[in-house]
């Protein structure tokens, strides 16, 4: 017996309970065992989601912001117990100076969230980290840094500032130098919200059970360091076995990224931009990202060789729901 649901009337039925649009997406030792799609990337011209249709990945961009600061750490040009001082030398708030890499990496560093009225009124400044640091820099901690855990969307996005000033290139020239073409993600990068993106599918939000509401007004004017990558499913496999593979980072540092380093509300663990849990009595890591018209999933199960990938242009839980789904019923 295999560890998930896997066979195409099980999956189908769910998909059409849950009128699920997006891709399904799962491999095992490498190889693809599942690969459905459902629903439209553009409803008002009816073009359905295929299998190379790019999606808002949301907080799966965290990762590749991880993986990056472990890059640089490998290579000796950072360390995760250094302040952001030493970086972001003039950083507006003094005590958010003392913040270290670690702790913004596991959400410990109390830099608070980015959502809001004052988000909502400069959408449309967004195009690098140094412009949310101009809106957030002056504003206090939440709490003690390492106290306690607090998902924290601004902290990733000062990690993407921190990318900048050691590499000496942007935070998007990084990522695609080397995460996407390490990892031959030929179909991943950081979306202008300007562009058309071919092959794009369009984030909806449904309002109701038979209405959905384009999702552009929501967006900033640039995916992030905290969210709003995109990427085929094909690639985030491509990520996946780059990663276990060692091409982005070695061994070791797979491993420290990956393995769990605080507790999380809801009883698991957070590494470093991943999420380590086990659910169903099955260890995974990876992260998922949610926001309006858009819900992606990442799960890597390491002992067992499987990758699930969902990925959806509907909001959350639209992915989470069929991961979950897909291994409710392990052995």
């Amino acid at each position: 017996m295999k560890p998930f649901i896997t066979e195409p009337q099980a999956l189908q039925s769910k998909i059409d309970q849950e009128q699920f649009s997006g891709v399904i997406y799962a491999t095992f030792e490498g190889r693809p065992i599942v690969s459905i799609t459902a629903g439209f990337a553009d409803r008002e011209q009816r073009i359905p989601n295929h299998i190379d249709t790019k999606f808002n990945l949301g907080s799966n961009s965290k990762m590749f912001t991880a993986v990056a600061i472990a890059q640089l750490a490998q290579k000796g040009q950072l360390q995760f117990s250094d302040p952001l001082s030493k970086y972001l030398k003039d950083y507006p708030n003094p005590d958010v100076r003392n913040v270290t890499i670690h702790q913004l990496l596991t959400h410990t560093g109390g830099a608070g969230d980015i959502f809001g009225p004052d988000f909502d009124a400069n959408l449309e400044k967004f195009k690098n980290p140094i412009d949310y640091i101009h809106l957030y820099g002056h504003r206090k901690l939440e709490f003690l840094p390492g106290s306690r855990f607090a998902y924290s969307n601004y902290g990733f996005i000062l990690l993407g500032a921190i990318i900048e000033t050691v590499s000496k290139q942007s935070y998007y020239d990084y990522i695609r130098q080397n995460i996407y073409q390490t990892a031959s993600m030929n179909s991943s990068d950081s979306y202008w919200k300007t562009d058309s993106i071919p092959n794009m599918a369009i984030g909806y939000i449904q309002t109701d059970r038979s209405h959905f509401q384009p999702n552009q007004s929501r967006l900033p004017l640039r995916g992030t360091s905290t969210g709003g990558s995109y990427a085929t499913a094909e690639d985030l496999s491509r990520f996946a076995i780059a990663l276990q593979t060692h091409r982005l980072v070695n061994a070791d540092f797979l491993n420290l990224v990956t393995t769990g380093k605080v507790d999380t509300p809801d009883g698991q663990k957070y590494a470093y931009g991943f999420r380590d849990r086990t659910d169903h009595g099955l260890h995974w890591f990876g992260h998922s990202g949610g926001g309006p018209g858009a819900n992606t999933t990442f799960r890597i199960y390491p002992q067992l060789q499987y990758v699930i990938i969902v990925l959806s242009n509907l909001d959350y839980p639209a992915a989470d729901r069929l991961a979950d789904f897909m291994s409710s019923h392990s052995i």
